[in-house]
This record gives structure tokens, C-alpha cells and sequence, in this order.
């Protein structure tokens, strides 16, 4: 064991994706000495790695044996030629199918005959390959099953160039570093909001020589008077509370906007052992359940089958600084029933996949668990948006658009909207994130300068 880890675990935000120059998040990092040395390398910073880090990694199989790499990189070789093709749907009047996931599986079923060279078990073992890299697609899109994720606005996201990197102190190391140039008591926490009003005239008692069209209310009843505020509570929260959140309601193109785009949980679950099992290069731990099929129903039941939608575990790097950690990943809704077990049931289940998949059933427990729940915290209710089936890149400039709507109103920009959902080709980032706040800072900095008097 290794007692002097720092056990950092993040909970949220794990990479920045495509650290290169063209991504702020890794801009301010750089500026602020936040990062590792290899981060800082030119030759990382070109890598394209289209969203999918190319992680050293070893595949086991539901028998208990490693899966044979060759079998492995060509179904997944397969598997992401089919989702770069998706890219010419975009702006296709009559794309072959709503979904990814009806897309994807129509490809496979059309070249089953040739896979594998007609192997029988080479074949039904790339199906396995093939089902599970679906399962990995849900946690990138952060969603329950890519038959949800539009095809024809898939190919609107944005990877940027470069080899995902972490943050040594930890993701929070960047937003202390943005908080300390602001002046004390400037961000207040633990300050749940109960609603916002707007298009109204409030007055601070005492002093009725001023009007503020916005009024912010708090769950402890203090309230704050504003001309403007940009929200940047998650897509789940506004899904959930935006009629009962805002005062008046939004108008309908909004609401709609809201109600049609996707949000989806993803969450983490860590796993610390006093040794490690696995080989020192190894960075991504796969498992592949080897009777599955992409084009099979998976089973509805949730309680006996939820594990099944793990995709596996990531080694944290280094072992000197996290121990010997493990981090898991799994989405939709056998993440969302995840969250409603006792931390022991998860313990022994993923005790119970990694003595499965190694094929040694005196595998030792690790020593300790943690893990995300990001659908049951209320103000978020999972973890990031897609663009579901039903709605598209203009619902999220829609969502991203200030209020009120009419640009001549006398009290303009009462509410603004920022955070990943409002970001059209980065949403799902930090980065995307960060843009979109910078995004309306600037709409707001532009008012100003429009009304200063030369």
C-alpha cells in the first residue's frame, strides 16, 4: 500500500478533452502551472484522438480470460469507422435513421456476413466487442442508450486535438485559481436558489430611487435585486424546475428547448486495493460480456442486470499520488438504479465482476469504495446534455439565448443562459462550459460600453 497518496478522486469533470491550444480550459491550466509535464509537450497537443482516449488497455472477457487484442481493435476499428461516417448526415434532409444507435446497428448487421472471415466464435466475439463499445459511446454522450442521440446533429460536436489530460491537484485546482482573483465575499456557497422573477420592478427597502428588474429569492429566504443574471444551474435542474424556478414562466421556445434536448447520468465508481492486479502499463481495465450482441435486446431488468452496463475501469496515474485506484464508468439508467444501492451491494458486485472477468475467484475486495450520483443530487439530476432524438443544434442556441426576447425591451438582458447545454459544438465540456460563461460575460460587457456616454 501506499501510504503517502494524496487519494484524490474527482467526483465531476475527470479529463480536460483535446488539451491543445484551441481549448481555454487548458489555456488557464498552462497559465496557472496547473498541469504535468507530458500535458505541457507540443506532440501531445496534436494528437487526434477524436474524443476516444487511445488508452494502453487490456479487454477481459466474461469467461474469465483476456480477449485477443486483434479480435478486440477490429471490431472497435469497425465500430469507429461507423461513427465517423455518421458525420456526413449532418444537415441531411432524410438521414438513414433517427438515432446513432438504430445507425450504428443496421451498419454491423449489414456487414455481418463478412466479419471476422466468417469465424463463427471470431464473429460472435466481435458482436461482444461491438455491444460494449456502445456501452463506452453511452458514457461519452452521457446517456442511457445512443438509439436516443439524433443522428443527423451528431456530427456537430467538436473533438479538439490533443492527449486528454488530468489535472495533478485536481479539477477544483482551476476554478481556486479563478476564484482568488475575486475579491472576498464576492461568491457566496451553500446558497440554493428558490426562484428568480423577472420583468418586474423591485425595490430595495428604503431606497425607492432605483428599480431592478430581477429578484432572486434563496431557499433561507434572503434575496438578492439585479438587472441581470446569468444561470448556469444543469439542463437536469432546469428540466425538472424551470416552471415552479422562474417567475413568469419561460416563454415556450424555450420550455420546449429545454424539454426536447437530452441529459443523461454518467458516474464514477472507485475501487481501492491495498496491491494492484493488473500490470503497471496498463491504463484501461475493459471487461466484454461475450454473450451479448448489439443487435439483441439487452435485458429490461435492472435489479439482476444493472452491472452489465459498466464499461470498465481506468487505472489512476500515478499510483504513487492516488494508490492503487481504479475508476469505473457507467451511464443510463443502470447508473441511475446504481445510486439507489447501499455502498456495500456495489462493493460486492464489483467484486464479484473483477473475480469474473480475471477468472480468479480469490481476487482480494479492495479495500475501499467511492462513488458518484450524479442523478440523485438535486441540482443536478445527472450528468450532461446530447442532442436527443426529436431536437437539434438550434434548440441549444434557443437555450442559450438571453431574455426577454424582444432586443428593443428597455431592461435587456435580465437572464442569461450559460453552461455546457448552451454551447452548440462543445456541449458535454468544461470547455464548452467555460466559453458559454465567457460567452455572456461579454454580451453583458458590450451593454455596458454601448451605454457609457463618450
Amino acid at each position: 500500500s501506499l501510504p503517502a497518496a494524496s487519494g484524490l478522486a474527482e467526483m465531476g469533470a475527470h479529463w480536460i478533452h483535446g488539451p491543445s491550444p484551441g481549448n481555454p480550459v487548458f489555456c488557464l491550466a498552462s497559465q496557472y502551472g496547473l498541469l504535468g509535464p507530458e500535458a505541457a509537450q507540443e506532440e501531445n497537443q496534436q494528437v487526434e484522438a477524436g474524443g476516444h482516449p487511445p488508452l494502453p488497455s487490456v479487454t477481459y472477457g466474461s469467461s474469465g480470460r483476456v480477449l485477443s487484442p486483434k479480435v478486440v481493435s477490429e471490431a472497435r476499428d469497425l465500430f469507429y469507422a461507423l461513427l465517423a461516417s455518421t458525420r456526413a448526415f449532418q444537415g441531411s434532409k432524410q438521414p438513414p435513421a433517427p438515432s446513432v444507435g438504430q445507425y450504428v446497428r443496421a451498419e454491423i448487421s449489414r456487414r455481418i456476413p463478412t466479419m471476422a472471415g466468417g469465424v463463427e466464435d471470431a464473429r460472435r466475439l466481435q458482436l461482444a466487442v461491438l455491444a460494449a463499445c456502445l456501452k463506452l459511446e453511452c458514457c461519452i454522450s452521457g446517456t442511457h442508450s445512443m438509439d436516443l442521440v439524433a443522428l443527423e446533429p451528431f456530427g456537430e460536436y467538436v473533438s479538439l486535438p490533443g492527449l486528454d489530460c488530468t489535472f495533478p491537484g485536481g479539477y477544483s485546482s482551476l476554478s481556486e485559481c479563478l476564484l482568488s482573483a475575486l475579491p472576498e465575499g464576492t461568491v457566496l456557497l451553500n446558497k440554493a436558489v428558490r426562484t428568480i422573477q423577472w420583468q418586474g420592478s423591485f425595490c430595495d427597502e428604503g431606497d425607492n430611487a432605483r428599480e431592478f428588474p430581477v429578484r432572486v429569492e434563496c431557499e433561507d429566504g434572503d434575496t438578492f435585486l439585479a438587472d441581470h443574471v446569468i444561470i448556469t444551474v444543469p439542463l437536469g435542474f432546469l428540466k425538472e424546475c424551470h416552471q415552479e424556478f422562474f417567475q413568469p414562466p419561460l416563454p415556450k421556445q424555450k420550455a420546449e428547448a429545454i424539454c426536447r434536448l437530452g441529459f443523461g447520468t454518467n458516474n464514477k465508481i472507485f475501487l481501492e486495493f491495498e496491491q494492484p492486479f493488473w500490470e503497471p502499463q496498463q491504463q484501461l481495465l475493459e471487461v466484454v460480456w461475450e454473450d451479448e450482441s448489439p443487435l439483441e435486446e439487452p435485458s429490461a431488468d435492472l435489479e439482476a442486470n444493472w452491472f452489465k452496463k459498466l464499461i470498465g475501469f481506468v487505472v489512476l496515474q500515478p499510483p504513487e499520488q492516488h494508490g492503487h485506484v481504479l475508476c469505473g464508468f457507467i451511464a443510463g439508467k443502470e447508473s441511475e438504479h446504481m445510486e439507489t444501492l447501499s455502498d456495500a451491494e456495489v462493493l460486492s458486485t464489483m467484486t464479484r465482476i473483477l473475480r469474473t472477468f480475471t477468472g480468479n475467484p480469490s481476487l482480494p475486495a479492495p479495500r475501499s469504495m467511492l462513488r458518484s450520483r450524479w442523478h440523485s443530487a438535486p441540482y443536478t439530476r445527472g450528468s450532461y446534455s446530447y442532442v436527443a432524438v426529436g431536437s437539434s443544434g438550434d434548440d441549444i442556441d434557443v437555450l442559450a439565448q438571453p431574455l426577454p426576447e424582444d432586443p428593443q425591451d428597455p431592461r435587456p438582458l435580465q437572464l442569461l443562459f450559460a453552461g455546457e447545454a448552451t454551447h452548440r459544438t462543445f456541449y458535454s465540456t468544461t470547455h464548452g462550459a467555460l466559453l458559454s460563461g465567457w460567452r455572456e460575460a461579454e454580451r453583458l460587457n458590450q451593454l455596458f460600453q454601448a451605454r457609457v456616454p463618450c
